[in-house]
């Protein structure tokens, strides 16, 4: 007689699935959350310029470009692996992308697309040589951090900085506002989206005959993100408006979290991360799926050193280094993606980066030494792995 094991149905997100999950260990993005407010009130209290709305205008400008290349090593965590070559390959890719647009006379959007090309095509050699030649993801990616920072440096040459155009299409990526009516557009649309998202995926469940959550539920959760971007909106607009780095930041935020979680692509990256070999047995392509996590990892390096090198409206010897490659690490681990791996969400890229640029942005309004802001950014990436490890420990039977 054999026996048959039925596996539970998933459940639907509700408030006690919620206080379910709390419990076992897995707090999700509300510590995070929690930090944020904290950072608030106690920046706030300590400065009445760090909650102004010309500060927050900068900070949103700030985290852009660190938050890109974050995106990007969340796809290769994700798998347990690590990039350490993304800062490198961002700076690399705009020096390749200005070097065609100011010295050769390129379309920008043309020289755009084949530098963030050119990162796709560094993060296949680097997933390759982990896949075919056996190489652990950090040697190789410790090597391409070396070795891409000293083409960097050979493309610029002995000038060292090439300046962009103030009034180029590069430079204005970062210098466009969107008029009042576009950003309440925007968010009006997105509140649509996601409430429409939300009753689709109901509606989905109880045709399939699966359990649903109160439809009161999804309610809430499209009027908590109404009030958080109706807020974001109002507070901008009281400065210089929304800005478009911003908009760009989180369109890729919200895209690539689409991708990873209704779409096979996406449902493998997590099996991958998860258990490799059971991902194999399943008839998961492992190997493809992880060359294509560094080819999404190269990508969104070289489109964040391209916003970088837009802030700055230059790109010199130092692009893509200084802390930015720790930064963007300490970001998607800070927003709740498991560096153990099959755990974590795009979202995580825009909470660490704010935790981050927050912390930093604060620190400079107090004058306090830049020693203080990393030994404070350490201890939070500190612990937030040390929740990682001890919620990973609960959820092991």
């Amino acid at each position: 007689m054999s026996s048959t094991t039925v596996r539970p149905a998933h459940k639907p997100y509700s408030p006690k699935r919620a206080v379910e999950r709390m419990r076992r260990g897995d707090l999700g993005a509300w510590p995070v959350v929690g930090g944020l407010i904290a950072i608030a009130v106690v920046f706030g209290s300590l400065n009445e310029h760090f909650l102004s709305p010309e500060n927050l205008t900068n900070l949103a400008l700030q985290m852009a470009a660190t938050g890109t290349i974050s995106l990007g090593i969340i796809m290769v965590l994700l798998l347990g692996e690590i990039d350490l070559a993304a800062g490198s390959v961002s700076g690399l890719c705009a020096v390749i992308m200005t070097i065609m647009n100011v010295r050769q006379g390129w379309n920008p959007l043309l020289a755009i697309v084949v530098a963030v090309a050119a990162g796709a095509a560094i993060g296949l050699v680097h997933g390759l040589l982990f896949t075919r030649v056996r190489m652990p993801s950090f040697v190789v990616t410790l090597a391409g951090l070396i070795g891409w920072q000293g083409l960097l440096l050979f493309l610029l040459g002995e000038r060292g900085t090439i300046n962009l155009p103030f009034d180029g299409f590069v430079a204005k990526l970062s210098d466009t506002w969107l008029p009042p009516w576009l950003a309440w557009t925007l968010a009006v649309a997105l509140v649509g989206a996601y409430g429409g998202s939300l009753l689709l995926g109901r509606r989905l469940r109880i045709a399939a005959d699966l359990p649903v959550g109160p439809a009161s539920w999804a309610v809430v959760r499209a009027g908590l993100l109404a009030v958080v971007l109706a807020a974001a909106v109002i507070v901008l607009q009281a400065d210089r408006g929304v800005p478009l780095l911003l908009v760009i930041f989180a369109a890729l935020v919200v895209i690539l979290d689409l991708v990873l979680r209704h779409t096979a692509f996406g449902r493998w990256m997590y099996a991958v991360g998860g258990n490799p070999e059971a991902a194999r047995r399943a008839g998961i392509n492992v190997t493809r799926i992880r060359v294509l996590a560094f080819v999404l990892s190269g990508s969104l390096a070289a489109f964040g050193g391209i916003l970088a090198a837009s802030r700055l409206s230059a790109v010199n010897q130092s692009s893509g280094g200084s802390d930015m490659l720790l930064m963007a690490i300490a970001a998607a681990v800070i927003g709740g993606t498991s560096l153990f791996g099959g755990r974590g969400r795009t979202y995580a890229a825009l909470l660490g980066i704010l935790v981050i640029q927050a912390i930093t942005n604060g620190m400079l309004l107090l004058n306090l030494d830049s020693s203080v802001r990393y030994m404070v950014t350490a201890s939070v990436l500190a612990l937030a792995v040390a929740i990682d490890s001890l919620a990973r420990r609960g959820s092991t039977p």
